[in-house]
């Protein structure tokens, strides 16, 4: 059974920095795209990021690159956010997400998702 378990929302300043964590188990990752999907109040979800498992080739969209930056470390089946410059409209629960292709995650359709983590930036 796969689980992902995503760690370290909270609630920051804009312009402050967080880092996210999220732990995959139940198969080896390192052929699987890793991601993350948000989730602000009163909207749809989200893409925020995502790396290809073998080539390790990342994608942001336009309104965190340069800001955010996602690494993964294969040994622990882990994939790290990296939130740098946070703004109020940052703000959502961050899911963490897994499938075999890169495309699916940017699409807001993996196939596996984590429960998700909340982070609130105040003005």
């Amino acid at each position: 059974q796969v689980q992902l378990e995503e760690s370290g929302g909270g609630l920051v300043q804009a312009g402050d920095s967080l880092k996210l964590s999220c732990t995959a188990s139940g198969r080896t990752f390192s052929n699987y795209a890793m991601g993350w999907i948000r989730q602000a109040p009163g909207k749809e979800r989200e893409f925020v990021t995502a790396i290809s498992g073998r080539t390790g080739n990342k994608v942001y969209p336009d309104s965190v690159k340069g800001r955010f930056t996602i690494s993964r470390d294969n040994a622990k089946n882990t994939v790290y956010l990296q939130m740098n410059a946070l703004k109020p409209e940052d703000t959502a629960v961050y899911y963490c997400a897994t499938d075999p292709s890169t495309l699916a995650i940017a699409r807001v359709g993996p196939a596996f998702w984590g429960k998700g983590t909340q982070v609130t930036v105040s003005t």
